[in-house]
């Protein structure tokens, strides 16, 4: 019997490496348990129990899911002529082990029927999902739109809807972007208006919704029509009924059984999230942060697959009398593949333990502040601020890093195997088209950098910094390393300030690179924790630090070229724009 996380030991090793007793004491101190008789008995029993979860997803994972990955994606999902949708049989058999499991309520409170596993915990398992097939994991992931009702919507509405998850009875989608307002939602036109009596309908139409059929919507819209940007948006949640049709769905390059929706609403009544004009503002980017983190976890799945099915064929494929991992251009392309997995991991994994410690604060500021001294509120005021920060430089660098690893992995993968590799024989060319659309969808990578940037121009990332380089470790070679880190973040600070010389439009010319240099320097550090706890992480430690800073010298060079043919002669470059017959 398969299993991808028995199967899996840098997901193992960080499932011990990270504190999760300092994250499920304030996971379990900070959600309501209602009448649950399945709590843990305490903090040991509570990691016990994240373990055993694990073991279900990769049990599932490696047995079902991966299993239908194939006939899922040959034949995808099926829009009917009343304009709804029916999900391929091996979707809804996917749906159903997960919802027997009782995995639908993953992040959910107890009193709502869920099994309150932290951030970190629901990360590693969307990867593993992932792995089994990257396009369920957009039904398995879309648990966000529960714990958004959870954060923010009323006690009726939180009632009404998150056992209903938990119970794995209903699905969700994230409806925001349209026709006109892809990555710019502050253009949303979709109306909610509101009648005499207080009661809200959506009108209008929205386009690119991942699981649109699902039975929950999540709806961005335009509740105060005289204001034309995004504090005119509010957030409502809406049962998909027969005033929601399915007008298209997409006939995409990847993840084809993950249904991807134009939806149309004609006067369908909905109920407003938390406060009016605060939909965008505060809602759908809590919202989003947490579905870029996702991504962030679906890109490592893929990229895990992808990179184990190269290494098991350049381990049986023979040429000039041995296995072709013998040639040492074709290992030194699976053993970047392996580092750089890892690397994204460590980025990804550290990124959710933050969000954990920042969750749990503000619920703890929120529902627990009258219990604090003056002295505690105000240490955990300035915590959660902190930790804020953080968490707005971190989630787009994973999102970034990951999208692009898991792009990179999978077109190696490709590689590997050559002519096979092309053909439909092999799983590689779907891990590539399903892997391509992570580094555009929940932002592309031009905007998670656009994101990333400001914390490392802010001081955020200096000051994040200062703990890792202040660490001793004891042992020459990773002390050797970290000083080069070191080395290497005073130049890249150098080379930011010589951008910001140059003006706005230099910096985000170069953001790219900056991005590129500050996350590389980063996940050294991270690896160099690992590698004080574990005798092959240091070899890995040493391979991404040397190779990364040699990569980064380039980019660094890059920044402090002065070029800015880009920004003064693009007419002159790409020339006239095509006339279309």
């Amino acid at each position: 019997m398969a299993n991808f996380f028995t199967d899996n030991q840098d997901i193992q090793f960080l499932f011990d490496y990270f504190d999760l007793k300092d994250i499920a004491a304030l996971q379990e101190r900070e959600t309501p348990n209602g009448d649950a008789d399945y709590a843990p008995r305490s903090v040991d029993d509570a990691i016990d129990n994240y373990r055993n979860v694990l073991k279900i997803v990769g049990e599932i994972s490696g047995n079902v899911l991966a299993k239908n990955a194939e006939t899922v994606d040959a034949e995808g999902n099926a829009l009917n002529a009343d304009q709804t949708v029916t999900l391929h049989p091996l979707v809804q058999k996917n749906l159903d082990q997960m919802k027997r499991a009782d995995l639908q309520g993953f992040t959910l409170p107890r009193k709502y029927g869920g099994i309150n596993c932290p951030t970190l915990v629901y990360t590693m398992a969307t990867e593993i999902v992932a792995r089994g097939d990257c396009s369920f994991m957009n039904m398995f992931g879309l648990q966000g739109i529960a714990e958004t009702i959870y954060a923010f919507a009323s006690d009726e509405i939180k009632d009404e809807y998150l056992p209903k998850f938990a119970r794995g009875e209903v699905t969700g989608a994230m409806v925001l972007t349209e026709p006109d307002a892809g990555s710019d939602l502050q253009a949303v036109r979709l109306r909610a208006d509101q009648d005499e009596n207080g009661n809200w309908v959506l009108n209008g139409v929205k386009r690119f919704i991942t699981n649109g059929c699902g039975e929950v919507l999540l709806v961005l819209a335009r509740s105060e029509p005289q204001i034309s940007d995004g504090r005119g948006l509010s957030l409502f949640v809406c049962d998909r009924g027969p005033t929601v049709k399915v007008r298209h769905l997409e006939n995409k390059l990847g993840i084809h059984g993950s249904p991807t929706c134009e939806l149309v609403f004609t006067n369908t009544p909905c109920r407003l999230i938390g406060e009016r004009q605060r939909g965008l503002i505060t809602y759908v980017m809590a919202l989003m942060n947490g579905a870029r983190l996702g991504i962030a976890a679906q890109s490592l799945g893929v990229a895990e697959a992808a990179q184990r099915l190269a290494r098991d064929y350049a381990n049986s494929r023979e040429q000039f009398g041995a296995p072709i991992e013998h040639l040492p251009a074709v290992a030194e392309m699976v053993v970047d593949m392996r580092v750089r997995i890892e690397a994204a991991r460590a980025l990804c994994y550290e990124t959710a333990r933050v969000c954990d410690y920042e969750n749990n604060i503000n619920r703890l500021l929120e529902r627990n502040a009258d219990a604090l001294s003056a002295d505690e509120k105000k240490s955990f005021k300035q915590r959660a601020r902190t930790i804020k920060k953080l968490n707005a430089m971190l989630t787009p660098m994973s999102k970034y890093y990951c999208s692009e690893t898991s792009i990179s992995v999978s077109t190696d993968a490709i590689q590997v195997l050559g002519g096979s590799g092309y053909m439909k024989d092999y799983a590689a060319e779907r891990y590539y088209r399903d892997a391509r659309i992570t580094s555009i969808y929940e932002g592309t990578s031009q905007l998670q950098v656009v994101a990333a940037i400001r914390g490392l121009t802010s001081g955020v990332y200096n000051t994040y910094l200062e703990e890792f380089e202040a660490k001793e470790y004891g042992d020459e070679a990773l002390d050797a390393l970290k000083a080069r880190l070191i080395t290497a973040h005073a130049k890249l600070n150098d080379a930011i300030a010589f951008a910001r010389d140059k003006g706005a439009a230099y910096v985000e010319l170069r953001a790219r690179k900056i991005v590129d240099v500050g996350v590389a320097i980063l996940i050294g550090h991270y690896l160099l924790g690992q590698a004080a706890k574990n005798a092959r992480k240091k070899k890995v430690a040493d391979y991404f630090i040397v190779k990364a800073l040699s990569d980064s010298a380039a980019s660094l060079a890059t920044i402090q070229n002065g070029s800015t043919h880009v920004l003064d002669d693009y007419l002159e470059f790409v020339g006239p724009v095509s006339e279309l017959e």
